[in-house]
């Protein structure tokens, strides 16, 4: 009776998990590369850069080039497995939920998949002008901005007017980055938001010592660092 009872209990347990997968594939696998970016950070002790989604997969950046991924899709993988094997020094990684894909690489260097026509332009013009790009953003809705040291594009005049109005008051513009219902401007002195960013990296941005240079959020998870190794993350 005993044996029969705790066979039932792992069968229903069992069930209940099978259900939960099926139900909410999307979630399972979110926690799942979520936690194996979060166990790949704890083991190198260094995170320079992460590229985090709600359903499409997640990454973290340390060192030159090296790196951590789970559940990205495979032309990303395989790009980043290129790069690293040709010791180029991966600078930034954008990563949508609708698969779309860019990597920045060295000063103004960039590879991409399914990005809007606009930004892929604008990134042959500043690679041609030997402008250093210093941020790259993009969302699944066509919306794109892209920072060099001394100028910036975006897809709107909304938004370039939205991003100069946080220039006037916080100075130069140092990083950006977008989902499909917000944005974060990253400033000189100060910071700008604007759609559903998380409480919880707003608290953050008002308590952080050192100077943010990336950020990234995607639901109410978030990653910030500076250039000198210094980051917080809540994942």
């Amino acid at each position: 009776m005993k044996k029969n009872y705790h066979l039932q209990k792992l069968l229903r347990t069992t069930l209940f998990v099978v259900m939960v997968f099926l139900l909410f594939p999307n979630q399972s696998m979110s926690q799942n590369s979520r936690e194996y970016i979060r166990s790949a950070i704890r083991e190198k002790g260094q995170c320079r850069n992460v590229a985090i989604t709600r359903y499409g997969g997640d990454l973290m950046l340390y060192g030159k080039n090296g790196y951590a991924y789970k559940g990205i899709p495979y032309d990303l993988a395989s790009k980043i497995d290129q790069l690293h094997d040709e010791s180029k020094f991966i600078d930034d990684i954008q990563l949508t939920e609708g698969g779309r894909w860019l990597i920045l690489i060295g000063n103004n260097g960039a590879s991409w998949n399914n990005i809007p026509y606009g930004l892929e332009q604008k990134l042959r013009e500043y690679n041609s002008r030997d402008e250093v790009i210093t941020s790259i953003a993009m969302n699944d809705d066509g919306d794109w901005v892209v920072v060099g040291t001394t100028i910036f594009a975006t897809s709107s005049s909304a938004i370039t007017q939205w991003l100069k109005e946080g220039m006037d008051s916080y100075g130069q513009l140092w990083t950006v980055h977008m989902t499909d219902d917000a944005i974060v401007a990253v400033y000189e002195r100060g910071f700008k938001y604007y759609g559903e960013v998380p409480y919880s990296l707003k608290s953050a941005l008002k308590e952080v010592t050192f100077n943010v240079y990336r950020l990234k959020f995607a639901g109410t998870a978030w990653f910030i660092a500076d250039k000198s190794g210094n980051y917080r993350y809540n994942m």
